[in-house]
């Protein structure tokens, strides 16, 4: 039979499409099966993995003491002089003045660290109803030299009494200043890490209706920020216990540790009355001698 040259083409083309529609089948169900396949061997191989949120766990007290122990082994961004408040909090580029209105005043200044910390912790008390006003921050070796002095000197009374006319005996009147005050180069408040809270008198925490709902809620919840009052009642040594003081143990307890290994009482100078450093053993019975909590 004679076919045109038109039908002749025509066929030729519909010959070759059928051709590739088959072989486009083919294919696709080829690359399906091997799809299944590997598929199927990668569950084999790969354990399932449970989404979950990327938001990090809240912290609990438990958590958070597990961390700031973990950091007290590390003591290598720390030296005697950081230690002993030999610089300039201002100048310092790990510390940070402290907003006015969480503060008695504005010209104090704490770690950063350390001030983040009590930050999240002064908006959960506010939420509360508990009122944290921070009065006292860091001082630095000249700052607590400066109390030191005026006590000693009886330019500041101590109890009612001027030290220099009731108490001659230099040991009998550094004991008297350390009920409360430490001998500069051995102050906690040295470090950036510690605060003194809204008074400074120990009755304003156990017969003020405020003072106390201010301290039952720290008792609870201080922990859970990092928080820990290091003078507690009941310590055989040191100094009165201090209802209003609290330390950000994250970076406190590496320089409890460091106080621990590297400094001697002898290294207390430069004031009057530093001579009786050794005696009274300031770094036993005052710088480490804090509540066992804190530690």
């Amino acid at each position: 039979m004679f076919i045109p040259a038109k039908g002749r083409i025509f066929n030729t083309l519909l010959m070759f499409t059928k051709k590739q529609y088959h072989a486009g089948i083919l294919f696709c169900c080829l690359l399906a099966v091997l799809t299944i396949h590997c598929s199927s061997k990668q569950d084999e191989q790969t354990p399932s993995i449970e989404l979950v949120s990327a938001q990090p766990a809240p912290a609990t007290k438990a958590s958070n003491q597990a961390n700031t122990h973990r950091a007290a082994n590390d003591t290598s961004s720390f030296d005697i002089q950081y230690l002993m408040g030999r610089f300039e909090p201002a100048k310092h580029p790990d510390f940070v003045r402290i907003d006015p209105a969480l503060a008695s005043r504005s010209d104090m200044y704490l770690r950063k660290d350390a001030y983040e910390a009590f930050r999240r912790m002064h908006k959960a008390a506010a939420a509360d109803g508990v009122k944290l006003l921070i009065i006292s921050a860091t001082r630095n070796f000249n700052y607590q030299k400066g109390i030191w002095q005026a006590k000693w000197l009886g330019e500041r009374l101590v109890d009612g009494q001027n030290l220099a006319e009731t108490m001659p005996d230099p040991s009998s009147r550094a004991l008297k200043i350390l009920e409360f005050s430490s001998m500069p180069g051995s102050s906690r408040h040295h470090w950036g890490t510690d605060i003194d809270l809204n008074e400074l008198q120990d009755k304003f925490f156990t017969t003020n209706g405020e003072g106390q709902k201010n301290y039952a809620w720290l008792r609870a919840h201080a922990a859970e920020y990092g928080f820990c009052q290091p003078y507690s009642a009941g310590r055989p040594h040191g100094y009165h216990e201090e209802k209003w003081h609290w330390s950000y143990l994250p970076i406190a307890l590496q320089l409890t540790r460091l106080a621990k290994e590297q400094m001697r009482d002898d290294m207390i100078q430069g004031f009057s009355g530093a001579e009786t450093a050794k005696n009274i053993g300031i770094v036993q019975k005052y710088v480490l001698g804090i509540n066992e909590e804190c530690l």
